[in-house]
């Protein structure tokens, strides 16, 4: 099989002639129809994602879109010609989705929503699993609530948005004015926050008392923006990207809680791997009931061309999802 090999961190992907694999005890033998690229591919790529712990030479990768072509023994659920989806490798010494096909854990995949595109679906796993984790699974968002989304443009973001709108909640997200179309266009509040200072936001959309959900994207000074914005008492902060250093005085002062998302850590422990199976058919339920749909960045990228797939999403220039389509 054909697939993008990175050989040492910092280098530029190539293509390389590979053994097919074939499905072992539990796995699922997958033709790769299409692979969703993620900030974090391109931070694998430069050697600046050690939590990752990927072992080179890889084939990098997170999601995937594809039809099933072998159950492995012990495999219930998916039979040849079955059209799937799922955060299935690219970190640890998992397979990635930059190849032809890919022999993975049955109990990352979920069969891909029939409302999507594959390539509609390969734009999904990572970001769904990773807002599902946070809103529902930590912060167990729910009607009647107020929550705010920082990054709501983003991957991740435009997901945490539909998902907390399709489980009741009011919500708001922040962006750049470049962004805020988008976000309006999700059904959220947009928020300016390079016009808008967190006081001022949290006293417009919720009379001061703060919301009731912060869902970080973004880390940094945003992770403690976060932390000032937050409903006293019962409020919940969650962050996807909560590695650094910040003080917990302002949370702590109105008595909130916190929660971390690591998303890849079922993937590199083995453990907790049908949760993730598990989220993706949540979501292909929301996806089919047209309350989630991902945007896709309209420029179509090949294994020959994810170069320039990495480099739109690199340089922020994507509008939307970026996906590499495998089958030429």
């Amino acid at each position: 099989m054909r697939a993008a090999v990175l050989e040492e961190f910092g280098t530029p992907l190539v293509l390389r002639d590979l053994e097919d694999p074939a499905a072992g005890p539990g796995q699922v033998l997958v033709r790769v129809k299409a692979s969703g690229v993620n900030p974090l591919d391109t931070k694998i790529q430069a050697g600046k994602a050690a939590h990752a712990r990927s072992r080179l030479p890889a084939v990098l990768g997170l999601d995937l879109a594809g039809v099933v072509v072998e159950a492995g023994p012990g495999v219930t659920g998916f039979a040849p010609g079955d059209e799937v989806y799922g955060l299935t490798g690219g970190v640890g010494d998992l397979q990635g989705s930059l190849a032809e096909y890919a022999a993975v854990d049955s109990r990352l995949l979920a069969h891909k929503p029939v409302s999507l595109t594959i390539r509609e679906a390969a734009a999904l796993p990572l970001v769904v699993i990773t807002a599902w984790e946070g809103l529902v699974d930590r912060a167990g968002v729910h009607a009647g609530q107020k929550v705010l989304i920082h990054g709501g443009a983003g991957g991740i973001g435009q997901v945490a948005v539909q998902i907390a709108r399709a489980r009741g909640a009011e919500v708001c997200a922040t962006g750049s004015a470049r962004s805020l179309e988008t976000i309006r266009r999700l059904g959220a509040t947009a928020i300016d926050y390079t016009t808008t200072s967190v006081d001022d936001y949290v006293t417009e959309h919720t009379g001061g008392e703060g919301f009731d959900i912060v869902f970080d994207t973004v880390g940094g000074a945003t992770l403690d923006a976060s932390f000032a914005a937050v409903r006293t008492y019962t409020g919940h902060v969650v962050s996807a990207l909560g590695w650094g250093a910040h003080s917990l005085a302002p949370l702590s002062f109105r008595g909130a809680t916190y929660s971390g998302v690591f998303t890849l850590l079922p993937m590199l422990t083995g453990r907790s791997r049908e949760h993730h199976g598990a989220i993706l058919r949540e979501a292909a339920a929301l996806a089919d009931s047209g309350a989630l749909k991902p945007v896709l960045d309209p420029r179509r990228f090949t294994l020959s061309t994810v170069a320039d797939a990495h480099t739109a999403v690199a340089d922020g220039t994507a509008a939307g999802k970026v996906v590499v389509d495998i089958e030429e």
